[in-house]
């Protein structure tokens, strides 16, 4: 009697197994369909050292240029990642060297969230994107630079709710939390995303924050002779500009 007891328990959990399954694929599937899946970009149609328009490939999400590009004769193109503690002690820096030029430098911003080093990269820039929506890109990415510390080993909710509230001040309140938490979910989000990165592996960039000229050349200020302070690293890009700017 015992043994048969523990053969039908055995039978029915194979077959509760079975309907579990036959239900849960489906619903994965249409799971799947509904998010969509972002495929790789053709990048071999696009001037990877010029400013790139908003486009089906990144989402109709145009490259984000810090300065005026419009007046600027010097154009660097630095490729970062939110998590990355190198690239929020840079910001300012690049926000001071953008203010001392005036009008004659502007930089491009691309996003390279390297997960291996930066698990949180992605839902980062996702947030910052999703901000951008809203027209406070740049706000939003200071104010997720300048935080870092707080939500750099955040996840789930409590990450969530770090860049909500980061919008909010982005935002000044006037923002709508709602299409946020949508959009960085989003597939515009996403294609933006998945498309600045796929420019950075292409170029076969390997850390951040790395940054090129407009002809593509790498400024590596991480060479020997650089001396690896505020001053230093910012004369290392004055002596470019300034090399730039007297041709």
């Amino acid at each position: 009697m015992k043994n048969n007891r523990t053969l039908i328990i055995s039978l029915i959990a194979i077959v509760a197994l079975f309907i579990g399954a036959v239900i849960f694929v489906p619903q994965l599937a249409k799971t799947s369909g509904e998010s969509g899946q972002i495929s790789a970009p053709d990048l071999s149609k696009y001037n990877l050292n010029g400013l790139i328009a908003a486009t089906e490939d990144n989402g109709n999400i145009a490259d984000h240029v810090k300065g005026d590009i419009t007046t600027a004769e010097v154009v660097l193109y630095e490729y970062a990642d939110y998590q990355c503690t190198a690239c929020a002690t840079f910001n300012p820096w690049i926000k001071e060297l953008i203010k001392e030029y005036d009008g004659k430098l502007a930089i491009v911003f691309r996003l390279y969230p390297i997960t291996s080093l930066h698990p949180n990269g992605i839902a980062a820039a996702s947030a910052v994107e999703a901000a951008g929506l809203q027209g406070y890109w740049e706000e939003m990415g200071d104010l997720l630079f300048a935080n870092q510390a707080e939500w750099y080993y955040s996840t789930g909710s409590n990450r969530t709710n770090y860049f909500i509230s980061y919008f909010q001040s982005a935002s000044k309140g006037e923002g709508d939390v709602a299409k946020f938490k949508e959009d960085m979910a989003g597939n515009t989000v996403k294609s933006k995303v998945n498309f600045d990165k796929a420019i950075a592996e292409k170029l076969g960039l390997t850390y951040t924050p790395a940054f090129l000229d407009s002809d593509g050349n790498e400024l590596d200020f991480t060479k020997d002779d650089t001396e690896q302070t505020k001053s230093g690293i910012m004369n290392f890009f004055r002596s470019h500009i300034d090399a730039k700017l007297s041709k």
